[in-house]
């Protein structure tokens, strides 16, 4: 590898309301009221962040960052990083109409306060020991670049180590255009390590969230032994407006949601955020004793 490339219960809810009523609702933290997108309840934005940035009338869920979703998940005072130094370098020299490759990171990291669009770690849930990777949108839109890829491989490599379950939550909008090639390298090195996890017989979790798209879905994304998506979610490779100018066709209601995907059989199971931890233990259980069968 070049150095270079681097500088160091309910588990399934439903709802009647139209995919088409939802906007983008990123919530500002000085905001005191928030409006729903989907239902436009009017909600104290204490109120949802308690509720864990759900909807309390219709159980929308609002894009979170992997800080909250971590900190939502884990155990206190089990969360340790690795890996947090990797920052992507600019092997292409990108540079287009809105600027350098290189700025734009520079901006993330200030817009974000970390280094790349994964945090990975080893933790506690519920007291068992995970290795988890989850990624944030607002870091270049979740984008997979070689950093990306790195840190997914090394989080197997940690698994198979400590020989702990694997957990990857995905938030992006696929493979990162700025490092071509190289970026599209990271699906099949992503689901290469999967296999070494496979072998080791130990499980991988993948939680999808608001959008899954692109290079991601289309690799480790959907490799989990068990694929657990957040409600409505957005999960496909090409988006449906894009699919809807190729094929001249429309698309019907709900197409590439989460629940069409279960109802299709790429999904396992549609939760709750506020009830993935419980479920995580409940599949925790099933896979140990499993384990002990074998």
């Amino acid at each position: 590898m070049n150095k270079k490339w681097f500088i160091k219960p309910k588990y399934t809810i439903t709802s009647k309301i139209k995919y088409s009523d939802e906007k983008n609702a990123d919530v500002k933290s000085d905001s005191q009221w928030i409006k729903c997108p989907l239902c436009s309840a009017i909600i104290y934005n204490e109120d949802l962040k308690n509720n864990q940035m759900v909807c309390d009338s219709c159980a929308y869920h609002f894009r979170i960052d992997s800080r909250e979703r971590i900190s939502s998940l884990v155990d206190e005072g089990s969360f340790n990083e690795f890996n947090e130094e990797l920052s992507s370098g600019d092997p292409l020299e990108f540079t287009d109409a809105s600027g350098t490759y290189i700025d734009k990171v520079i901006n993330a990291k200030k817009k974000t306060s970390r280094n790349e669009a994964i945090i990975t770690a080893v933790a506690k849930i519920n007291n068992r020991d995970v290795v988890l990777a989850v990624m944030d949108f607002s870091f270049l839109g979740g984008s997979m670049g070689s950093v990306v890829g790195e840190k997914i491989y090394q989080s197997v490599l940690h698994a198979i180590e400590i020989k702990a379950p694997l957990i990857i939550i995905s938030a992006s909008g696929g493979a990162r255009m700025h490092e071509g090639i190289l970026s599209l390298m990271q699906m099949a090195k992503t689901s290469a390590a999967l296999t070494l996890l496979s072998d080791a017989k130990l499980p991988f979790i993948s939680i999808l969230t608001n959008p899954t798209t692109g290079g991601v879905t289309a690799s480790f994304a959907m490799l989990g032994d068990v694929i657990i998506s957040e409600p409505k979610a957005l999960i496909g490779f090409a988006g449906p407006r894009v699919i809807e100018q190729t094929i001249k066709t429309k698309l019907p209601e709900g197409f590439q949601r989460a629940e069409f995907l279960k109802q299709h059989g790429f999904v396992d199971i549609i939760c709750d955020r506020r009830e993935m931890k419980s479920l995580l233990d409940t599949l925790f259980d099933f896979f140990m004793e499993e384990e002990r069968a074998l």
